[in-house]
């Protein structure tokens, strides 16, 4: 029963990280020693299960597919990707410097971490700790697309985005704000909570499928990587922590806003600056001209040794 809970909130951390663009529950998994376990269990829904329920029935099945810590940890994401949408998101939008000092110390603290994994570090290391650094510092700095309510690319959406949930340092939320779909799939979760049955119930079912798609195929791919070169993909990994920081850095100018769904203005475009930059603007929608300094500093070292307490008392990262 302690293991169940406890992965249950791994999970419910990860559903949280997955509500905000910018913040990967990949990373969350990697921080807290499940992520190639959760790989494993995804792996595992093959066409071979039905020779195994043959061979040896439903407690066979449930053991190969890992069920019992699957089941857990996905049941904390749904309950954590819920109170992200109720509680985490507003907090976002009152306290938006602190909030994001918490999440770039928890990623800045998580790079040695993973980095220290690698067990040899030569010029293909090196090669991919770069390249994963470029591409997902160039993803930040991207400007989104225009979404679209058709159901064959709200179906992409969801292969995508949930390949992007699976990679630590690239943010599933954040790639559907890039293809325009963020501030179409989050509101109809939204009102999914209190309508059920209403008109966005079909575009979650098809979103869902994608879900389920896009999980299922990359997990296969991300578990061979592992398995087959541990070294480069590790490395890989490390990359796109580095290339994350600036998506999460507290201090942002806001440069261009829009109405959202709901008519209310949010942040369209901002761009990383530094504290004293902050300060000597005339105004600064949302995040206000004070920088907070001290109080972000002392969060951010909060969440790094929350990040290395969770390693500590982690066995092991499988």
């Amino acid at each position: 029963m302690k293991e169940i809970i406890n992965t249950a909130l791994k999970g419910a951390a990860m559903g949280v990280a997955e509500v905000i663009p910018g913040v990967s529950g990949g990373t969350i998994a990697f921080i807290t020693g499940i992520y190639q376990r959760l790989l494993d269990a995804i792996k595992a829904f093959n066409p071979s299960l039905i020779k195994t329920f043959k061979e040896g029935g439903i407690k066979a099945v449930l053991k190969a597919t890992d069920a019992v810590f699957l089941g857990s940890l996905l049941g904390g994401m749904a309950v954590g990707f819920i109170l992200g949408l109720k509680i985490v998101v507003r907090l976002l939008e009152s306290h938006p410097i602190l909030i994001w000092s918490f999440f770039f110390g928890l990623i800045l603290a998580s790079i040695p971490l993973v980095a220290k994994q690698v067990k040899k570090w030569g010029g293909l290391e090196i090669g991919m700790l770069v390249f994963g650094a470029a591409l997902v510092y160039w993803i930040t700095v991207a400007a989104p697309s225009q979404g679209s309510e058709s159901l064959i690319i709200v179906f992409i959406a969801g292969v995508v985005g949930v390949s992007a949930l699976m990679l630590p340092g690239l943010s599933g939320s954040f790639v559907l704000l890039l293809m325009g779909m963020y501030t179409i799939i989050m509101p109809a979760i939204e009102e999914f909570t209190h309508n059920p049955f209403g008109p966005e119930t079909a575009m979650l079912v098809v979103f869902g499928l994608g879900l389920v798609t896009g999980l299922f195929s990359f997990a296969r791919v991300l578990s061979f990587t592992f398995h087959k070169y541990p070294n480069p993909t590790l490395a890989l990994l490390t990359g796109f922590l580095i290339g994350s920081l600036n998506k999460v850095w507290p201090w942002q100018q806001v440069t261009e806003t829009r109405l959202n769904s709901k008519g209310l203005e949010v942040v369209k475009f901002s761009e990383s600056v530094l504290p004293n930059t902050l300060i000597s603007l005339e105004s600064n929608f949302l995040y206000g001209t004070n920088p907070h300094l001290f109080a972000a500093l002392a969060i951010m070292v909060v969440a790094a040794v929350l990040v290395f307490a969770m390693d500590k008392f982690t066995p092991n990262h499988s």
